[in-house]
């Protein structure tokens, strides 16, 4: 199984990224996939989840600022985040997961965001 983040990278406060994690080695349209984050010092916290069906939801943190979709022909799972702030800076991970497995974690990928 591989989840290959990428997308990451500098920006300005205000700007926009879109974060892409392209799956294999497991069914994509079976999984439930999800951003995570982790900043320095601080703990691993859920950014956006979507399900099998294609609903989204969202951490009170980037609601509003970002959407989270699939292509599920492509095996790929993305996150479009507008109006970054500092505060979004960290290393972002995928996370793929079906049923009531632990389900799969992607490397990571860093964004920062600063002026």
């Amino acid at each position: 199984v591989q989840l290959q983040a990428s997308g990451g990278g500098l920006v300005q406060p205000g700007g926009s990224l879109r974060l892409s994690c392209q799956a294999s080695g497991i069914e994509f349209r079976f999984h439930v996939m999800a951003w995570y984050r982790q900043a320095p010092g601080k703990e691993c916290e859920l950014v956006a989840r979507i399900t099998t069906g294609g609903s989204p939801n969202y951490a009170d943190a980037v609601s509003g600022r970002s959407t989270i979709s699939r292509d599920n022909a492509r095996g790929t799972l993305y996150l479009d985040m507008n109006n970054l702030k500092p505060d979004d800076t960290a290393v972002y991970y995928c996370h793929a997961r079906r049923g009531y497995t632990p389900g799969h974690w992607g490397q990571g990928t860093q964004v920062t965001v600063s002026s």
